[in-house]
């Protein structure tokens, strides 16, 4: 290592023993058919993720379908049969 003036610092000794594997231990290849572990996370974690979004999804339409069916109620001029929002709301009405 070279400090600021030039000169070479000298490094930290670190006295230890290397860690010595067993060499005569072979792991088995897993089966054909078998799954890996990480492979069964991931899988699981897609399955979950795509049942909670099918859950909020279906909790946000319920939730709008009863919004709108408390905004459906007849006014003065009629029932509201159906309705666009653009500057201003633009409403189709029945006249009985």
């Amino acid at each position: 290592m070279v400090e600021e003036d030039g000169e070479v610092a000298e490094g930290e000794v670190v006295d230890g023993l290397p860690v010595v594997t067993d060499a005569g231990v072979v792991q088995e290849p897993a089966p054909a058919g078998a799954l890996s572990v990480p492979g069964v996370q991931a899988a699981a974690l897609a399955a979950t993720g795509f049942v909670a979004g099918a859950a909020t999804v279906a909790v946000v339409k319920r939730h709008r379908s009863k919004k709108a069916a408390k905004k459906r109620k007849s006014g003065p001029l009629g029932e509201i049969v159906g309705s666009n929002s653009f500057l201003i709301d633009v409403h189709l009405l029945r006249r009985n």
